[in-house]
């Protein structure tokens, strides 16, 4: 969790919170995302190629990302990820479920997987990965619950890793990072 500096520095710095409530969980989220992706890495075999805090140079390819901080990174998130994908708009009890996928899988399978989800209770959403108000008002209707949300983001990483066996090195992380949050 962040220090109250950090949390004063993120307020003067641009990042506009709805209410006290939605800062508190965006930054225990983001923190913990923060943890699961770690530093600076340029790995050629790893999919998401050069990142810094889970932030990728192909997504931004203007910034700096072996120099990139916390901070930036937090900002970032803010406004490309929670904002965007309005993850504060989703029941609280998945949020971090979605941002983490957002981040990890990319917005548009987290979100294919959220519609997914919400049919198998009963929804009747499109299945195209975008977030909008008809995802949104059914989420909130049918209830996913967590663990169908993690089961399904596993084996999305198990089908993936089927599909590109090279990549199953990264699996037993993937796994154990959809069941972390």
């Amino acid at each position: 969790m962040p220090s109250e500096k950090e949390i004063d520095d993120l307020l003067v710095s641009g990042i506009d919170f709805i209410n006290k409530e939605e800062m508190a969980q965006f930054l225990e989220i983001v923190y913990d995302t923060l943890d699961h992706e770690g530093g600076y890495v340029n790995d050629p075999t790893d999919p998401g190629g050069e990142t810094n805090y889970g932030i990728s140079k192909r997504a931004y390819p203007k910034v700096d990302i072996k120099a990139l901080t916390k901070h930036e990174a937090v900002k970032i998130y803010y406004k490309d990820y929670w904002v965007k994908y309005r993850v504060g708009d989703l029941p609280s009890n998945i949020r971090h479920i979605i941002f983490d996928g957002c981040v990890n899988m990319g917005a548009s399978r987290i979100m294919r997987i959220l519609q997914r989800v919400v049919n198998v209770k009963g929804g009747s959403l499109k299945v195209d990965g975008r977030i909008g108000k008809n995802t949104i008002a059914q989420a909130k209707k049918y209830k996913p619950e967590p663990d169908r949300l993690r089961a399904y983001r596993v084996k999305y990483y198990a089908d993936l890793c089927t599909r590109k066996p090279k990549l199953e090195k990264y699996y037993f992380g993937w796994y154990r990072r959809a069941l972390a949050v």
